[in-house]
């Protein structure tokens, strides 16, 4: 890969603004890598990815994770992630990533708009906010702002929200690994970012645990999620001035 330094820092930058603003890397990671990769293999990358990260974040926010939120919300979004990665095989890459950037731009200003926005800590909601989150990350690589949403209701701890969702995530990821693997989008001549990307998960993570110790999440969240719209503007600005 041309520029691997670059994907390397930038990946680093996804991993700690992921993990300090509570969404996850995948939201800026799926559409900073797809300057350097393909579309699937940006998913099937991301998914490998993904799966060390959360496994970095459970060693390090590993306390006091809520075991009913796992199951809730885990479920639905195994089951819900496997069809997505199932249906983006279908569906044109050049849609998919305007999809994706479409998605990025609304969310971000959702949340941006609707400071305080809440969803009700209910069942049917945890099992919604599921079965969404795991869609979406399935189709476009990213769910992890729905799942924040979700979790947020639950008024959980910082430990205890990250280590949640870590686990969840870590479901969700492995699920799609196996259906993307299956659909052709872990290709043999990008394997040798794994372990590249294991190391960026630790140092990512760590950097990001750091931050909040010292930094309001809350002033941070605002940060990330600005960053969120211009990464969504650039993305489709990409494909209006193609």
């Amino acid at each position: 890969m041309e520029n691997l330094l670059l994907f390397i820092l930038l990946a680093l930058l996804a991993e700690i603004l992921g993990t300090v603003g509570g969404f996850g890397s995948s939201l800026f990671f799926v559409p900073i890598a797809t300057y350097f990769l393909d579309f699937h293999s940006v998913l099937g990358i991301t998914a490998l990815f993904h799966v060390s990260s959360n496994l970095v974040k459970m060693a390090f926010f590993r306390k006091g994770f809520d075991k009913k939120l796992i199951i809730s919300i885990g479920i639905p979004a195994v089951l819900f992630v496997t069809t997505g990665a199932f249906l983006s095989k279908f569906i044109e890459t050049k849609t998919l990533e305007i999809s994706l950037a479409v998605f990025l731009i609304v969310v971000s200003l959702v949340f941006l708009v609707f400071k305080k926005l809440i969803v009700k800590p209910t069942l049917s909601n945890s099992i919604i906010g599921g079965t969404l989150s795991g869609f979406i990350a399935g189709l476009l690589g990213t769910g992890g702002a729905i799942r924040g949403i979700t979790l947020s209701a639950f008024n959980l701890n910082m430990n205890a929200f990250i280590a949640t969702s870590a686990i969840i995530d870590l479901g969700i990821d492995s699920s799609r690994s196996v259906v993307y693997y299956f659909n052709g989008y872990m290709h043999n001549d990008i394997l040798y970012l794994i372990p590249i990307l294991l190391l960026v998960s630790v140092a990512g993570t760590f950097i990001g645990k750091k931050i909040l110790a010292k930094v309001s999440e809350v002033q941070f969240r605002s940060i990330v999620l600005i960053l969120v719209l211009v990464t969504g503007v650039v993305t489709l600005g990409k494909f209006i001035f193609q």
